[in-house]
């Protein structure tokens, strides 16, 4: 019936317009929101013929009641999938603010990107060059890709479990963190040795305003690290990032 198909995609409509609504690069601030809704409408146009077999024969005969659980179940397993994606903007965010701390950038505000709050400088940076990578590696389709494959492990209509998705969450947040971390374990070696001479030289020369004469080399040694690190720091993002859209 007319009536069935036009709820069905409506009902995909609630699992892929959640998951832009907060997934990566697409939920930008930057982003007008009627652009978002084109991008979700286009999308679900696209992949409905694909799903809706998948939505079985439980829209039949559905009450208002019925409709009402599968539109929340749907919409909060499409939000779930976004969360997901977008921990590991929350951990290179984090990064990027340490980071930029760490090379004496932290009093420097930058754009925002992502969100409507002022980040830190290179955290911007960092930021915009993922936001970049990520349409760059086409890894937005993969995210659709995703979207469709998760009709097969989530079915419509079925809730998303608090639990397993408290669990997933976690052990995705982890390894973001990880991820972070590891990236930036040279930018932490390299405070600790500066602070480390910093303060030795100011303990042996105490009338010697050492730390605002090093704010420059500092500075200088920092951006210089970042430079050559860059690729690597990215390229470890855009690994991780792609690995768990291809996997789940």
């Amino acid at each position: 019936m007319i009536s069935d198909t036009i709820l069905g995609v409506f009902l995909i409509f609630c699992r892929v317009g959640g998951c832009l609504l907060v997934a990566p690069g697409l939920s930008s601030a930057r982003v007008a929101p009627h652009i978002r809704l084109f991008i979700a409408l286009t999308v679900t146009l696209a992949v409905a013929p694909m799903l809706l077999p998948k939505l079985g024969l439980g829209l039949r005969g559905a009450g208002p009641a019925d409709i009402l659980w599968w539109v929340g179940c749907e919409t909060l397993t499409g939000l779930a999938i976004g969360f997901f994606g977008r921990s590991f903007y929350f951990a290179l965010e984090t990064m990027g603010s340490a980071l930029a701390t760490m090379i004496g950038l932290g009093g420097i505000p930058g754009n925002p990107v992502a969100e409507h709050e002022a980040a830190s400088l290179a955290g911007s940076l960092i930021m915009m060059a993922a936001t970049v990578l990520v349409f760059s590696m086409d890894l937005h389709w993969e995210l659709f890709r995703g979207l469709v494959a998760s009709y097969d492990r989530i079915p419509a209509g079925n809730p998303f479990g608090a639990r397993p998705m408290l669990a997933g969450y976690v052990d995705r947040i982890t390894a973001a963190f990880v991820m972070a971390v590891r990236v930036t374990s040279p930018f932490i070696i390299y405070s600790v040795l500066v602070n480390l001479a910093l303060g030795l030289a100011n303990k042996l020369t105490p009338q010697i305003p050492v730390f605002f004469i090093a704010t420059p080399f500092i500075l200088f040694g920092g951006l210089l690290l970042l430079m050559v690190l860059s690729t690597d720091l990215l390229g470890q993002f855009a690994l991780e990032y792609g690995h768990w859209l291809k996997r789940g």
